[in-house]
């Protein structure tokens, strides 16, 4: 009796271990171009391009013209790491803005005086 309730405890629990996926989201306005891999939509002068398959699931005719709503998920393609995560030392992290120039050497101050003086 016990095990008749608790089989449907765990097989949801199951369920949602394993079923996470990425966050959802939407685009909707109208198609402007339609290929089998993918659909064009403009969204307030924008075109986004979304990729789809023969597992994408359509509701209705797809035309070009025609308002849509599409949901789609992101996903990588690919990942290219660029260091190891522990930085260099030495190196500068700001940006362009406070950037400061280096105020000149001493020697090099003191013989742009030289020269000066002997012209």
């Amino acid at each position: 009796m016990k095990l008749r309730y608790l089989l449907p405890l765990l097989f949801s629990f199951a369920l949602g271990a394993s079923a996470a996926q990425p966050k959802e989201y939407q685009v909707t306005g109208p198609i402007v171009a339609l290929t089998d891999d993918v659909i064009t939509v403009d969204k307030s002068g924008e075109k986004w391009e979304i990729g789809r398959s023969g597992a994408t699931k359509v509701t209705g005719k797809l035309a070009v013209g025609s308002k849509v709503t599409v949901y789609y998920r992101m996903g990588a393609t690919a990942v290219d790491v660029k260091d190891d995560g522990k930085g260099k030392s030495g190196e500068a992290t700001k940006g362009a803005k406070g950037v400061e120039k280096a105020a000149p050497k001493a020697t090099e101050a003191s013989s742009e005086k030289a020269k000066k003086s002997k012209s």
